[in-house]
């Protein structure tokens, strides 16, 4: 039930439930092939039946392994990353929700997304029995719909796939349908930035996630970039304020640096991220932020088909690091922060930061709505640098407490 008090973004209720709700992430390693710019942990070509076979078995095993230490919670999103998850097989898939909902709480309104190549899901049947075992949200890589581009960077769907692929997902009875689509590609210009936004919302999808090109090292792209020309970091900046202004004249709301959404159709798994929830992820190279622990397994497909749940990284989260993290994370949204909220959650003064945000707001990058502090899509485009000064500035604000308290004098606190 939602209090009335609560916040919508893009239209999508932030709720504070009464019981603890909790995201599950399930990781498919496995892609056709690697993409030129992809850092995901991924697995390229892993399609033999024996193989899929052995990861769903080790997938289902690590879910009922888990599932006693989710008692008390209710699972109200789930969703299905990778790699391409379709891959899978839509059999596979539906056994894996099957027992999430059998050994979790699942609600019965639960968001429960897939994610799906275009190439690999244009079947209208499998889709459609997808549909009925529960997945009720799609969201497919585009990337781009100009063809030539798709190519360049190791993307093997074409434009005319993306479009039989929504085609399939309607027919399927999906009614929540989100495009991720990447700006700043090698040889893209604004002209076709254009084209491919127009495209996209041509073709009705409830979702949009817009990337900025990010050459990760190691990558393919990364140790090609002297080959390539790439947009520079002005015109990058013009794309994204284009994509901006576009989307909000289509009716999408902006709820998040780089995603939009019509309203009602925010993705609330994503924003258990932001909004600092719980979730548990599932398959090697998953993240967790669980019991206030924040932990990740390793990147090894092999181990893990062994059953062995190695983490990569484990620690617990204290509070220091919560108020840095809420700082990061609340900005990247449209909601922003709330200073009454801050004080509360972490007893200290928002003030200092309520300065440098104000002198943020007089330079046009961050606005105040009511009691709250967002990011304006200019601000955003240099999110990373006021976040960095904020959180320097909670530093300062720290020392100097310290600093009185040694001194005896505790009504600076």
């Amino acid at each position: 039930m939602m209090n009335k008090k609560n916040r919508a973004v893009g239209g999508a209720p932030i709720v504070e439930s009464r019981k603890k709700s909790l995201g599950i992430y399930v990781h498919i390693p496995f892609c056709r092939s690697k993409c030129e710019y992809c850092d995901f942990y991924s697995i390229r070509g892993g399609r033999s039946k024996e193989l899929m076979d052995r990861y769903l078995g080790a997938v289902l095993a690590h879910i009922r392994e888990a599932a006693p230490s989710a008692i008390g919670y209710e699972v109200d999103t789930v969703y299905f990353g990778g790699g391409t998850p379709s891959l899978l097989g839509e059999k596979r898939l539906r056994e894996i929700l099957k027992c999430i909902d059998k050994r979790y709480r699942v609600t019965k309104d639960a968001e429960i997304t897939l994610e799906a190549n275009p190439d690999s899901a244009t079947d209208r049947k499998a889709l459609k029995r997808l549909r009925k075992a529960g997945f009720n949200r799609l969201s497919l890589g585009v990337q781009s719909m100009d063809d030539a581009l798709l190519q360049t960077i190791g993307r093997i769907h074409t434009r005319q796939q993306v479009q039989e692929a929504v085609a399939a997902a309607r027919k399927a009875g999906f009614k929540n349908l989100s495009l991720d689509l990447i700006y700043g590609l090698p040889g893209q210009t604004m002209e076709g930035w254009e084209k491919t936004l127009s495209d996209a919302v041509g073709l009705h999808p409830e979702h949009l996630s817009c990337y900025g090109l990010k050459l990760e090292e190691g990558t393919p792209l990364y140790r090609r970039q002297g080959e390539l020309t790439f947009p520079d970091e002005d015109m990058q900046a013009d794309m994204y304020l284009y994509a901006v202004e576009f989307l909000k004249q289509c009716g999408y709301e902006q709820y998040e640096i780089s995603n939009f959404a019509k309203p009602g159709f925010a993705s609330r798994h994503n924003l258990k991220y932001w909004l600092m929830q719980e979730y548990a992820g599932f398959g090697p190279g998953a993240h967790s932020d669980f019991g206030n622990v924040r932990y990740g397994y390793a990147r090894d497909l092999e181990r893990y088909l062994k059953g062995e749940l190695v983490l990569q990284e484990s620690e617990t989260v204290d509070s220091d690091e919560r108020e840095r993290e809420y700082l990061m994370l609340r900005l990247r949204t449209v909601q922003g922060v709330d200073p009454r909220e801050f004080e509360y959650r972490f007893r200290q003064r928002f003030a200092p930061l309520a300065a440098l945000l104000q002198q943020c707001a007089r330079e046009g990058l961050a606005e105040q709505d009511g009691n709250g502090w967002h990011l304006t899509a200019k601000g955003f485009l240099v999110s990373n640098r006021i976040i960095g000064l904020l959180q320097d500035e909670l530093a300062r604000e720290k020392n100097r407490r310290l600093e009185a308290a040694a001194r005896g004098d505790y009504r600076v606190v």
